[in-house]
């Protein structure tokens, strides 16, 4: 009988369980592991850092709905993912981690990358599944496990730990015990007396308002999202990673107006996201104080989390929606354009709307956010995958840069993570390359985030990944300084003593980086400048471009009605 090693075992193991997936490092113990995985007929994507490995798997997990692996290697390689791995669970989303851990017969004596406790402990917090199989003949069963948790209720991390001498171990393939595939995600259907209670709200309601998280779009319910819209006129708005499920050109888009839409709504139906700090723990004086919420979540634990729900409905989101609009059609509800909360919330919209232009049409230099956003928008290419991180990059992006279908963004999500921008691009890459070849990635970064892991474009070289990075250069942290006071600040004698925090190296070169590959990248500093490193960037097929654009140091978003973070008062 063929005679395999634990590598091959954990390699055909993954692939029975649809992982097709893995990005990592290798090196002791797993380098042979990331052969066999090839072997295996498994995509094996070698990345220049952990975290963005991380990134990247969990991407490809919410982009298909089923979780990629990484693979890291002992002790400092792990720990490095952690930050991936607390991500990917916050976010909700399914990822498979893989580590190699020094052999057991070296543990207790020091051995090499050891960690203390074991690794499996270690790894716990950031899972819902950590575990190291015994033998090699219990690794499809932990396998298999670990792809089932990572899918079933919330979605999130599961670790799998391989000592060297586990992985380096025979085994006759006759020996190793045949392993069920996951069965498809069981449905939950809502309490129908639950879904009479939120019609009943629904139809009441005089200022009514629906939001749209991350989660409708990865519950593929953006059919029934549309139909509830389209069919009651009710007014919405989106999370940054939910924007899409309705498309951000709808007229039933109150985006604009999301302070107001928020502040003064007496009904909010909840629809794939959470009352946490993205949208201000539902609380006041971000929402009036006797709102009445309509919760529907997967996980009875979200439910009355942060306040008390009016009702609170564990569903499934696409059998919940679909029942709440069919009961809403045979009542014949509709939410008319003549309702007085309709002209509060359009004369919002068109004023903020004309004050957002009055910035984008400024094109004087050095430039701004919203003037360098509007002139992106109009050349990018129809229903691209936009990749966002940053501080005003992102936010203002999310406002500018619109999505008419779901999970064609991708950004710093629930952690508020920076540095996961190139690691989700070259997912989205990945994932255009064999789900939906027409598709372009844009990854739109603040020059701060992009330093987190600005070596990653030497994995789409290799790769051959045509991703358009734009570089949103305002040498600093949420702000820098002028070149004048910069030349000043740099001939000080106490230069860690006078330099910003904030502050970065004033107008870096970042694109010049494409030259290391002998290839070009783009300084832009006017928008015609701009439009041109575009155009011919979406014309590139074997690899990334780089475009940087110098805007004013001190460039800042609109002023708001709060700020967007909600001060606790504790």
């Amino acid at each position: 009988m063929e005679e395999v090693d634990g590598n091959v075992v954990l390699a055909r193991a993954l692939k029975e369980q649809g992982v097709e997936f893995v990005f990592g490092i290798v090196g002791f113990p797993v380098i042979e592991l990331g052969m066999a995985l090839q072997t295996a007929g498994i995509h094996f994507i070698g990345m220049r850092n952990e975290q963005a490995a991380c990134y990247a798997a969990q991407a490809i997990g919410y982009l298909t709905g089923n979780p990629a692996g990484c693979l890291v290697v002992s002790g400092p390689g792990l720990i490095h993912a952690f930050g991936g791995m607390a991500n990917a669970q916050v976010n909700c989303w399914p990822l498979i981690v893989i580590g190699g851990s020094a052999p057991q017969d070296h543990e207790g004596i020091g051995g090499f990358q050891e960690t203390v406790p074991t690794q499996v402990e270690l790894a716990r917090p950031y899972c819902k599944y950590s575990a190291r199989p015994a033998s090699l003949k219990l690794i499809p069963m932990h396998v298999e496990k670990a792809v089932r948790l990572s899918k079933y209720g919330r979605p999130g991390v599961s670790y799998l730990d391989f000592p060297g001498n586990m992985l380096a171990a025979r085994i006759s393939s006759n020996e190793i015990p045949a392993q069920y595939t996951s069965p498809e995600l069981p449905l939950i259907l809502p309490n129908p007396q639950s879904i009479e209670d939120a019609i009943k709200l629904l139809m009441g309601a005089e200022r009514p308002l629906v939001i749209v998280g991350k989660g409708a779009a990865y519950a593929r319910a953006e059919n029934e999202v549309v139909d509830l819209i389209e069919s009651t006129n009710l007014p919405f708005l989106a999370t940054p990673m939910g924007k899409g499920v309705v498309s951000d050109n709808s007229s039933k888009n109150v985006g604009p107006a999301r302070s107001l839409a928020l502040q003064k709504a007496d009904v909010v139906l909840l629809l794939g996201a959470r009352l946490n700090w993205i949208l201000h723990f539902g609380r006041e004086p971000r929402y009036a104080p006797d709102v009445k919420v309509i919760q529907i979540d997967i996980i009875a634990e979200e439910l009355n989390n942060s306040i008390k729900s009016a009702v609170a409905i564990q569903s499934d989101l696409k059998a919940a929606v679909s029942q709440i609009v069919e009961k809403l059609k045979l009542k014949r509800f509709n939410f008319g354009n003549e309702k007085q909360w309709w002209k509060q919330l359009k004369m919002k919209c068109d004023g903020n709307r004309k004050g957002v232009q009055a910035s984008a049409m400024d094109t004087s230099t050095p430039l701004n956010y919203y003037t360098v956003f509007h002139h992106i928008q109009e050349i990018l290419p129809k229903n691209c995958i936009i990749v966002s991180e940053g501080a005003n990059t992102m936010d203002i992006g999310r406002t500018m840069l619109l999505n008419d279908l779901p999970r064609h963004r991708l950004d710093a999500g629930t952690f508020g993570t920076m540095g996961v921008g190139l690691g989700f691009a070259i997912a989205a890459a990945l994932y255009c390359r064999y789900y939906e070849p027409t598709k372009k990635v844009v990854c739109v970064e603040g020059d701060s985030a992009f330093g987190f892991s600005g070596m990653e474009i030497e994995t789409m070289v290799r790769y051959k990944l045509p991703i358009v990075i734009i570089i949103v250069n305002n040498s600093g942290i949420y702000s820098g300084v002028d070149k004048e006071l910069y030349e000043e600040i740099q001939s000080s004698g106490e230069i860690t003593k006078v330099t910003p925090p904030t502050t970065l190296n004033y107008s870096t070169k970042y694109e010049t980086m494409m030259h290391m590959f002998n290839r070009k990248g783009h300084f832009c500093q006017t928008v015609s400048e701009i439009q041109d490193a575009l155009k011919e960037s979406l014309n590139v097929t074997d690899g990334p471009s780089v475009i940087n654009i110098i805007i004013s140091p001190t460039a800042d978003r609109k002023p708001q009605t709060f700020a967007w973070l909600t001060e606790s008062k504790l």
